[in-house]
C-alpha cells in the first residue's frame, strides 16, 4: 500500500506544482525541488519507522483529499461565525484560513518599531535579507518526509519578526481556521523570529468552522536569538473528524528562552513533533504538553531535545488524561553532545488511565556524551489513586466530583506552566468543561460540529 500511497502522493505535488508555485513568492519556491526529491526518495512513513512506531498515518493519506483551491473566495464571512473564545485576553490577532494568511486584526501603530507580522509568502518577497537566512534553515525535511511535502505544497503561512530590544507589551494571537465544503489537506509554512534581547508571547488557536474533514500539515521554524525570550502557547481544539501534523522546530541562541506548550482538547488524529537546539552557552528551553482524550482520539508528542553547548538546561512535562478507547504516545530524546558539558536536562511523562480500553505507550531517551551532566527522564501510567478517592469521599464530596478534582489537580501542574493570566484561566475553563463531557465542540462556533 505504501508503495501505491507515495506515488499518489508524488503525483499530487507534481499535478499541482504550477499552481502552487503561481500563487506563493520566489522564495518559497526556491526550495520546493529539494523538497519534492526529499519526499519521493523516503515517502510517507509507515509503522516501521521507528519515530512513527505509535502513529499510523498510512490510513490518513490513504483517504481522498482536496487541495484548497487558491483562486477561490472564501464560502462566508468568518468574523460573523468566529468570535475567539477567551474573555479579556488583549492580543494582536492574526488569522490564518486553511493554511494562508488572512489578516492582521491588531492595532500596527502600537507595535515596536520594526515588527513584521504577515503572510510568509508576501513578507518573504517584501524583506528576503530577514527571512532567507532562517527560512529552511531549522526543519529537517531530509529525515522526516511529512516535512517534506510541506516544503513542496506550503503556499503560504505566516512570518513574525520580533525586533532587537522589542518587548511586546501584549500577546500576538494566531487564529488558524479550517473551513470548506469537501475534504481538505492543508499545508502551512511559519517563520518566528526573535532578535537579540527581544521578549514576546505567542498564542496560538486553533478551531475548524466546518463539520467536513480536514487534514492540516504544518511546520513552524522558531529562531530566539542571544538573550531574547519566546513564550509559545498553542490549543489545539478542532473537531474530531480533523487531523493534524504539527511539526516545530526551533533553535535557541546564548543566554536565550524558548518556552512552549501544547494544550491537546479535541482532534481525531494529533501528531506534535518538537525539536529544539540549544545552540549557545546559557541557551534554555522549557517544553510541556497536556492532552485530553476521549472515544478513539489518538495524541503523539514526539520530543527531542539536543543540547550542542556547554551549560544549558531544558524542562520537558507532559501529562495526558485518557477515557473511552483513546490513546496516547509520547516519545521523548534528550541529546547531549560531547561538548555540552554541565548540561541539566530533566524529563517527565505521565498518563492518567480513566477505562481499561485507554492505552499510553512513553519513550523517555537519554544520549549523552558528555561526562559532566545532570540528566534525568521518567514516565508512569496508571489509573486514579483510590486511597485518594476515599480520603475525599470520607469528606462529604461525592464520587464523581471527587474523580474530576483528581484529574483537574492532575492537568493543572502543565496549565500552571502558562503565563498569560487570562489564558491560563480560559484553559482551566476549557479543562475542567473537557473533564465534564460538556465541551463537545469549539467555543463560540456557529457551525455544529458532531
Amino acid at each position: 500500500m505504501s508503495t501505491d500511497l507515495n506515488q499518489k502522493y508524488d503525483q499530487l505535488i507534481a499535478d499541482n506544482l504550477d499552481n502552487v508555485q503561481a500563487h506563493s513568492s520566489n522564495l518559497l519556491n526556491s526550495y520546493r525541488k529539494d523538497a519534492q526529491q526529499a519526499f519521493h526518495k523516503n515517502g510517507l512513513p509507515s509503522i516501521k519507522n521507528e519515530d512513527y512506531k505509535y502513529t499510523n498515518v498510512l490510513p490518513l493519506y490513504k483517504q481522498d483529499w482536496n487541495l484548497p483551491q487558491l483562486e477561490k473566495e472564501l464560502p462566508m464571512n468568518i468574523n460573523e461565525i468566529f468570535r475567539c473564545d477567551v474573555p479579556n485576553l488583549d492580543t494582536d490577532l492574526v488569522l490564518t484560513v486553511n493554511g494562508r494568511f488572512h489578516e492582521f486584526q491588531g492595532n500596527a501603530d502600537k507595535l515596536p518599531e520594526g515588527t513584521i507580522i504577515g503572510g510568509l509568502a508576501e513578507m518573504s518577497e517584501k524583506y528576503p535579507e530577514i527571512v532567507k537566512p532562517y527560512l529552511f534553515q531549522q526543519a529537517e525535511q531530509d529525515t522526516d518526509s511529512l516535512v517534506a511535502l510541506n516544503g513542496a505544497l506550503a503556499v503560504d503561512g505566516l512570518f513574525i519578526y520580533i525586533p532587537r530590544n522589542a518587548v511586546f507589551e501584549k500577546p500576538i494571537q494566531i487564529v488558524n481556521l479550517l473551513l470548506g465544503e469537501r475534504p481538505l489537506l492543508t499545508h502551512k509554512r511559519n517563520l518566528v523570529v526573535a532578535d537579540e534581547n527581544a521578549q514576546s508571547q505567542i498564542v496560538i488557536c486553533d478551531h475548524t468552522l466546518s463539520a467536513e474533514r480536514f487534514f492540516d500539515n504544518s511546520v513552524t521554524e522558531v529562531v530566539v536569538k542571544q538573550n531574547a525570550r519566546l513564550e509559545y502557547y498553542n490549543i489545539q481544539n478542532q473537531h474530531n473528524g480533523s487531523s493534524q501534523i504539527s511539526s516545530l522546530f526551533a533553535n535557541v541562541h546564548r543566554d536565550a528562552t524558548f518556552h512552549t506548550s501544547t494544550i491537546s482538547l479535541h482532534g481525531g488524529l494529533i501528531r506534535n513533533n518538537l525539536r529544539i537546539s540549544l545552540l549557545e552557552e546559557g541557551a534554555h528551553a522549557d517544553a510541556s504538553g497536556l492532552s485530553l482524550t476521549d472515544r478513539e482520539q489518538h495524541v503523539d508528542n514526539h520530543t527531542y531535545i539536543d543540547h550542542k553547548a556547554a551549560n544549558c538546561t531544558s524542562n520537558q512535562f507532559f501529562k495526558s488524561v485518557l477515557d473511552d478507547k483513546s490513546s496516547t504516545a509520547f516519545t521523548g530524546r534528550i541529546m547531549v553532545q560531547p561538548d555540552a558539558q554541565q548540561t541539566n536536562a530533566y524529563q517527565s511523562n505521565k498518563s492518567l488511565l480513566l477505562t481499561d480500553d485507554a492505552s499510553s505507550n512513553s519513550r523517555p531517551q537519554l544520549e549523552i556524551y558528555a561526562d559532566d551532566v545532570k540528566c534525568s527522564h521518567g514516565a508512569t501510567t496508571g489509573q486514579i489513586d483510590e486511597e485518594a478517592l476515599f480520603y475525599m469521599r470520607q469528606r462529604g464530596i461525592n464520587q464523581r466530583e471527587a474523580r474530576l478534582l483528581l484529574m483537574f489537580a492532575f492537568a493543572y501542574e502543565v496549565i500552571d506552566k502558562i503565563n498569560v493570566e487570562p489564558l491560563a484561566l480560559r484553559i482551566e475553563d476549557l479543562v475542567n468543561k473537557r473533564l465534564r463531557g460538556e465541551l463537545s465542540r469549539c467555543n463560540n462556533c456557529e457551525i455544529k460540529c458532531q
